[in-house]
């Protein structure tokens, strides 16, 4: 007799229920089919797992403050640009991202954190700093595990001046279609909730601490910045324990020529950061509308993956059970088995083949994905400052720039002191130049 696939399917369908008892008898025959399809369910549950130890967030209002907070009970924040995983061009791949994105979103994510938390009056001046700084009374560190514009897994970690650990966690949230109906520059991200969240829980430790708590806060980082900047004199106004946790063992005078000195010095760090911010800002608003476009794009295009590699999913498997049940029958008595199993193989190896095609075309997907995120990009532009008749060209990463910076400003405290080099511009330093 010819088999075809319409004689083969009709074989199949009468054979599916005379067998049955037979093959209940022979388990350990079946037990490699059971355990393939096992592997395959496995598969397809792992891709919907979530990730312990994280916070899944839900929708979250921001905590407003209900009256003007006091100025000796504000605490500044300085948010580090995003760390993020090493990610190469294959890991990118993987995540639905590129290089170039991930390097941008360092810098867009602690901004709008940056806004969310001057949304909320909670805080004193909150800025985006590329280094961490002894000047901080409260430090934000971040850093993106996961971000393809369908997910983001954010990793933070605050802390303030006296060394303490406010928290250490992780936050995870999915976002919708709604969400990217809803977006507005600066205010609303498609994941709001979640920097809500980080931002709230941020208000609720700072609300168990006392007021005096807050002030040392204050005074601590102020002392650090001093002893940063002069250890001789500022040395033993601190005292640090074994876990490096701060406390005041005394204070200078209020009209202490020399720290009043530092405050000033202290004030053109400020300068310099608020000059850099403006430089995050302008960033963050040109990113706005590519970045919001591209990760509404990714959405759509993670989802129609999704499908697709489901339907695929569904037709290996059933191909998968119609082999392993062809193999299963091989070792019965029933008459023509050779023929039946010969049909199922041949139906099971078509599904099969249509499922991997049917992977392939995902394939197409992420790549469209890659040539939407091609554009960005993260480069430092040169910063000039000018401070007393000079102009100062800072060029290099915001790092460099920020540690040069840094440089001038003991410079200038050394000139103002009489003590140490002077105050020039230092020519060897390729990230610093000067113009009179």
């Amino acid at each position: 007799m010819k088999l075809t696939k319409k004689t083969a399917g009709k074989m199949i369908e009468r054979s599916w229920h005379a067998p049955l008892n037979l093959l209940a008898s022979r388990k350990k025959h079946i037990q490699p089919m059971l355990f393939l399809a096992a592997i395959i369910v496995l598969v397809f549950i792992s891709g919907c797992a979530t990730t312990f130890g994280t916070q899944k967030v839900v929708p979250t209002q921001i905590l407003q403050a209900q009256e003007e907070i006091p100025e000796d009970q504000l605490l500044d924040v300085g948010i580090l640009v995003f760390d993020t995983k090493e990610i190469t061009e294959e890991s990118a791949e993987k995540e639905r991202t590129t290089p170039e994105v991930r390097e941008a979103e360092s810098n867009y994510m602690p901004n709008h954190l940056k806004n969310t938390l001057q949304q909320s009056s909670q805080w004193g001046a909150v800025r985006v700093i590329p280094n961490e700084t002894a000047s901080t009374d409260v430090v934000v560190k971040g850093k993106i595990i996961k971000s393809n514009g369908e997910k983001l897994v954010l990793d933070v970690e605050v802390s303030d001046a006296t060394g303490t650990d406010w928290f250490h966690k992780s936050y995870a949230m999915g976002a919708n279609r709604t969400a990217y109906a809803n977006t507005q520059k600066g205010k609303k991200d498609a994941f709001q909730d979640l920097y809500n969240t980080v931002a709230n829980d941020m208000a609720n430790y700072k609300e168990r601490l006392s007021p005096q708590a807050i002030k040392d806060i204050r005074t601590i980082s102020q002392l650090k910045f001093a002893e940063d900047f002069a250890p001789i004199t500022f040395t033993g106004y601190l005292a640090a324990d074994k876990g490096d946790k701060f406390t005041i063992t005394r204070l200078p005078a209020d009209d202490d020529p020399m720290m009043m000195r530092l405050q000033r010095i202290r004030e053109r760090e400020y300068m310099y950061v608020d000059v850099l911010n403006n430089y995050y800002e302008e960033f963050y608003n040109e990113m706005w509308s590519p970045y919001d476009n591209w990760r509404q794009l990714s959405f759509d295009e993670l989802a129609a993956m999704k499908k697709i590699k489901r339907d695929a999913l569904l037709r290996q498997l059933a191909g998968a059970l119609m082999i392993a049940g062809a193999v299963a029958l091989g070792v019965s008595d029933i008459n023509n088995t050779a023929v039946v199993q010969t049909g199922m193989i041949i139906l099971g190896g078509q599904v099969l083949i249509n499922g991997f095609n049917i992977s392939k075309e995902a394939q197409i997907h992420s790549e469209a994905i890659k040539e939407l995120s091609e554009s960005f990009g993260s480069e430092m532009k040169p910063v000039v400052i000018e401070f007393e008749g000079k102009q100062y060209e800072l060029t290099g990463s915001a790092q460099e720039q920020f540690d040069a910076w840094r440089k001038l400003l003991r410079q200038i405290y050394y000139a103002e002191t009489g003590f140490g080099p002077d105050a020039s511009g230092d020519p060897a330093n390729p990230a610093l130049s000067t113009d009179p």
